[in-house]
């Protein structure tokens, strides 16, 4: 029992850092912590996190496959364990670092889905509300045509819609101010489209849901709150319901795609999507090699089929 009340403190000490002096988010933190927590469960209660050796955790890994968990979720499982151990190391609680030498499973790249440019068009184009007062189904169907014009145009993640702020939306330059993952801030352009959209939401359709409240958020619900994450993977699947099934998520892999495929260069793209590696832009290389291919056929003098 001394080992898990170690084990939490070790924990609550490590999410302490993540959350003051890394500024990550809480979807992530919420990550790490759920990491960590199967790791010390593994362990039972007579094994202190500080204690782990290499074995230890390489029989976590073990037991992680033996128990069907695909590799992408073990190599972020082991990911989480260096950080932490790394943590422990710096701050003096432990002397070797017991994930050194630990490999990562191997993954198959997994390629972000995008849809076409006519299923983004029928997913904007989509009307969709199931209130009963005319009044406010207007309102939430013009709400609704706001938020999926804001998550293509700008690549908007789900979480990045839900905590937008009216205060940081700039209409008049046509772009918005976006807090990402570790609350960095960022300036994402938005189209033409999308600024009729949200001028319209503003001017015919927030003070209806509003009433007689204030809200710092962007987009509300009925009643003037915020929205949750669920109610946009709502609106955007119901959006895509007689067509392929999209996500939030597809609509921002879509943005994407999309301007890679016109020539858009990968430094412009990482901008506006938030990375922080540019490694992790370039997978949208893959999803527009048909469009370079083609081209490439077309163009190249000795691309073409011999005689």
């Amino acid at each position: 029992m001394l080992s898990e009340t170690s084990n939490q403190r070790a924990i609550i000490g490590f999410i302490a850092y993540l959350k003051v002096e890394k500024g990550l988010a809480p979807l992530t933190i919420a990550a790490y912590t759920r990491d960590l927590n199967d790791f010390s469960a593994h362990l039972g209660e007579k094994r202190a996190l500080t204690s782990v050796k290499r074995d230890d955790v390489r029989g976590f890994l073990d037991h992680l496959t033996a128990h069907g968990l695909d590799g992408r979720s073990i190599a972020r499982k082991i990911s989480t364990l260096r950080h932490f151990y790394k943590h422990l190391l710096l701050d003096r609680q432990i002397k070797l670092d017991p994930t050194l030498n630990i490999d990562s499973p191997k993954q198959w790249k997994v390629l972000p889905k995008a849809l076409s440019g006519s299923e983004v068009e029928r997913v904007l184009t989509k009307n969709s509300s199931a209130s009963k007062s005319p009044r406010i189904a207007k309102a939430i169907g013009l709400r609704d045509r706001a938020i999926l014009e804001t998550l293509y145009a700008g690549a908007l993640r789900v979480s990045e819609i839900t905590s937008a702020r009216h205060i940081d939306l700039r209409l008049d330059e046509g772009c918005a101010i976006v807090r990402g993952k570790g609350d960095k801030e960022r300036i994402v352009p938005l189209g033409r489209v999308a600024q009729e959209s949200l001028a319209t939401y503003l001017k015919e359709s927030r003070p209806v849901l509003t009433g007689s409240k204030q809200s710092a958020h962007l987009f509300l619900a009925q009643g003037g709150h915020g929205l949750t994450r669920n109610r946009v993977w709502q609106i955007v699947s119901s959006a895509s319901r007689d067509g392929r099934h999209a996500s939030p998520h597809m609509l921002r892999h879509s943005c994407a795609t999309h301007m890679v495929e016109k020539g858009a260069d990968l430094r412009t793209v990482q901008t506006i999507l938030g990375h922080a590696d540019i490694s992790t832009t370039q997978v949208y290389t893959h999803l527009a090699m048909d469009k370079l291919k083609s081209i490439y056929a077309k163009h190249h003098p000795r691309a073409g089929k011999g005689k």
